[in-house]
């Protein structure tokens, strides 16, 4: 099967010398640069998932991003008692990554982009919709930026997200772009059934998994009972906002969380941190298996491992904790 690309090893088209750009500049002084986000730039189609709204440089390097948080949404919908959902923090820094590295790092609009790692920790015991939605102020913070030519070629973010005047979370991945022309050499022909339909499985219940609708679930019984079958809905329109030639990172984010929400009593269980890598491309037209597995400190602490395993090899494994990082 084919592999992702390693970050330190560039697409053969791409022969250009790699440049590591320093982390702040010589002066250090802020700069009025900036603009406004657009579904191009964060890679989401439809307004009602897109959501960084702008951004300002403040030096080199670093950036002030302002967002909008649902205090409802389709999909990234609140949680009981009111409480915001997390996984607005991993996607928000997806998106504001894509767009920085488009807007202020010359990626061209028909470069790939593949995230290797991301994680964030909730900073705070309550992530009520009080705070964690309307305007949310994320400064981002941009290191190992790796350059070819003019284009990014990787690098690190690292994110803090104030909200109400709070410290609410913050959040780190990686990740790096290759040219459309070295995505198609390395996809090679499974490019060819992108936007084909995929089998969709008969979901679990869908409260087992702390979701309301069926359509949002993206589990299914395995057969020999050791996990769960991915379950792929390409017509789901967050989910699967574009034609994809393989399953989404946030498909595989979310089968993460509903497989801890899967194995707590009562199903109560609040993604307060997650960890997450990224192995290789999740094939659409392949079964994959989730497994996993739950842990209590001492202390009461509550982390779930996952892996998604297709053909016997990790495409993804995640840490999922249940306790703010600040109240540790």
């Amino acid at each position: 099967m084919t592999q992702a690309p390693d970050p330190a090893a560039p697409p053969e088209d791409q022969t250009g010398p790699l440049v590591l750009v320093p982390d702040s500049d010589d002066t250090g002084q802020p700069s009025s640069h900036g603009g406004r986000a657009t579904a191009e730039l964060v890679h989401r189609p439809d307004a009602a998932d897109a959501f960084p709204a702008e951004w300002t440089r403040l030096a080199e390097h670093r950036y002030l991003v302002t967002a909008s948080w649902p205090a409802g949404h389709r999909f990234f919908a609140p949680l009981p008692g009111g409480v915001q959902d997390p996984l607005l923090v991993a996607e928000t820094m997806r998106q504001a990554a894509m767009m920085l590295a488009h807007a202020e790092y010359g990626v061209p609009a028909d470069h790939r982009f593949v995230m290797w790692d991301m994680e964030y920790a909730l900073a705070t015991a309550d992530f009520g919709l009080s705070d964690a939605s309307g305007r949310i102020d994320v400064v981002v913070e941009c290191s190992e930026v790796q350059m070819r030519a003019r284009s990014l070629a990787g690098m690190r973010v690292r994110l803090t997200f104030r909200g109400g005047g709070r410290l609410l979370a913050t959040s780190t991945g990686s990740l790096s772009c290759t040219s459309e022309r070295a995505y198609r050499r390395l996809r090679g022909d499974r490019l060819a059934a992108t936007g084909d339909p995929v089998p969709l499985l008969d979901g679990v219940p869908p409260e087992l998994v702390g979701r309301r609708d069926p359509g949002d679930v993206v589990l299914a019984p395995a057969e020999d009972g050791s996990g769960w079958r991915l379950r792929l809905d390409t017509t789901h329109p967050t989910l699967f906002a574009r034609a994809n030639d393989h399953v989404p990172g946030m498909v595989l984010l979310e089968a993460a969380r509903q497989a801890a929400v899967a194995l707590a009593p009562e199903g109560r269980f609040l993604p307060a941190s997650l960890r997450i890598a990224f192995h290789r491309y999740a094939e659409l037209t392949e079964p994959c298996l989730v497994r996993a597995r739950r842990e209590t400190s001492p202390k009461g602490e509550v982390s779930v491992h996952v892996e998604g395993v297709q053909g016997d090899e990790a495409v993804f494994t995640a840490t999922l904790g249940d306790t703010p990082e600040g109240v540790r």
